[in-house]
């Protein structure tokens, strides 16, 4: 059963350090910004990441990644985060970076319950062959490097092909957001806000889910819903999202 709470601190309340979380959102499109806030306002630090990017250096996981409360990030790439680049290039914070299909299926799949999934993504690079900088040193040397992984040879359309190994993700807690939810955990994404979202939902051992508005259980047509309640613990109602945009740009105007 889904628990609705009460407030965005009482849903990460027993998220301690040391914890392993999963954060929905692509840049700061679907970001579960409200959870993340509650999360940097308690004592949790020592934190396991994995999302697609860590925000920007005020907004999203940043804001963590700030107070130096995180420990290791899996992601795909590390956007407009200055910070993110500076931890990471100094030695302060350890970081898999994983292509980003790689990184959807892995989640998809922790949450399915298969165990690891070849994919010809990252063959003949450092991320099947290992060495891949996970930590750098205080003198810019490699201090922890990625591990080889099992590469295969399987038969296809095109004639045999080689593929990597890559295994499952599934983490502590997983961090949402969604545009309408209702009393069972059942939720609907707004676009492309969905993203990582449902991934992120399903990879979690408890799922805490934000949303914008909330509705009776019963009220949502089974055919809107995008991510069944079986997949959400916990549910809180934190109002529209604030529509942040991660780097902005504008066309210029052609004079006539």
């Amino acid at each position: 059963m889904t628990e609705v709470m009460t407030s965005a601190a009482a849903a990460v309340a027993d998220i301690s350090s040391g914890s392993s979380v999963a954060v929905g959102g692509f840049g700061l499109c679907g970001i579960p910004d409200t959870l993340i806030e509650a999360l940097a306002a308690a004592a949790a630090d020592d934190l396991a990441l994995v999302s697609n990017n860590c925000g920007t250096t005020a907004h999203g996981l940043g804001i963590l990644l700030a107070d130096k409360r995180v420990r290791r990030v899996i992601a795909s790439y590390v956007g407009e985060n200055a910070e993110f680049a500076r931890q990471y290039l100094s030695g302060e914070l350890e970081v898999e970076l994983t292509p980003q299909g790689t990184l959807a299926e892995r989640l998809r799949a922790g949450g399915a319950g298969i165990a690891a999934f070849y994919t010809p993504a990252g063959v003949g690079t450092l991320i099947a062959d290992g060495g891949m900088p996970w930590r750098f040193g205080p003198n810019g040397s490699v201090a922890v490097a990625s591990p080889p992984k099992p590469v295969a040879t399987f038969a296809g359309p095109a004639g045999p092909k080689r593929y990597v190994l890559e295994e499952a993700i599934t983490t502590d807690f997983a961090l949402v957001h969604a545009l309408v939810g209702d009393t069972a955990g059942n939720l609907v994404f707004d676009k492309s806000a969905r993203n990582f979202n449902p991934l992120v939902a399903a990879a979690g051992r408890i799922c805490i889910a934000e949303v914008e508005t909330l509705v009776s259980a019963g009220d949502l047509d089974p055919d809107r819903v995008h991510l069944p309640g079986i997949f959400v613990d916990r549910i809180v109602v934190t109002g529209p999202a604030r529509g942040l945009i991660e780097k902005r740009t504008v066309r210029i105007e052609e004079k006539k």
